[in-house]
């Protein structure tokens, strides 16, 4: 089958604004008597905002403390935050072989689309210059939050792909799982031992290891 579309998530597979992500969401739950720690933060990765505080209040047994509107105001805090954080955002600050990935793409003219439950996601690729090579960017709002695989399938749509011959690039288990649930290739970034169970079709421990060519091999897939 032939490589219609590579479907990337952004934190953690573009760039690392999971440590930006780590810090807003502490803060925000120290002011509200929540401890959180990088451990608990890693059940937060591909989670969508709400979601995400969500499980904060959870965490800290306040779940029934907070009305909606509180709770939207806590999140707004949050990214108001994290937005503040991004500033520093450069393209230095661009994975390894990222770049060099998309311009393969580009060159090929195989669409590269972002699946990411960011609502800051035009921001962080403007800051990384790399807005020139995504074909298109899911819009978050009103999609159902990963593992549903509703972002890849958009994403899919987006790039005038058919899922099974889409490849979707992901770190987190939620975000896999949503890959495989769409029918898609996932290749997962990150630990093996964390990664493994949650079924990536191939696991890079880097995105140094990220090539067209390795990904054409392991899909089975042509160019």
């Amino acid at each position: 089958m032939k490589l219609q579309a590579v479907l990337f998530d952004l934190d953690g597979v573009v760039t690392d604004t999971a440590k930006y992500h780590f810090i807003a969401w502490r803060n925000m739950a120290k002011r509200i008597g929540i401890t959180i720690d990088s451990d608990f933060n890693e059940s937060l990765k591909g989670i969508e905002r709400m979601q995400s505080l969500e499980r904060i209040l959870v965490h800290g047994g306040r779940e029934q403390t907070y009305s909606q509107e509180e709770k939207e105001r806590l999140a707004r805090e949050k990214n108001d935050e994290y937005v503040s954080l991004l500033a520093g955002l450069t393209p230095e600050d661009t994975y390894p072989g990222i770049q060099e990935l998309l311009h393969e793409l580009r060159e090929r003219r195989i669409p590269a689309v972002i699946a990411s439950a960011s609502k800051n996601a035009p921001l962080i690729l403007e800051a990384l210059r790399l807005n020139e090579y995504f074909h298109a960017i899911v819009d978050p709002g009103g999609i159902p939050g990963k593992p549903a695989p509703d972002i890849f399938l958009q994403a899919a749509k987006l790039a005038g792909a058919d899922p099974a011959g889409c490849v979707g690039i992901e770190d987190s288990q939620a975000g896999i799982e949503a890959i495989k649930a769409a029918g898609m290739y996932a290749v997962g970034i990150g630990d093996a031992g964390i990664l493994g169970p949650s079924g990536a079709d191939l696991i890079c421990s880097s995105t140094k290891e990220l090539t067209l060519q390795r990904l054409l091999v392991s899909a089975g897939m042509e160019s």
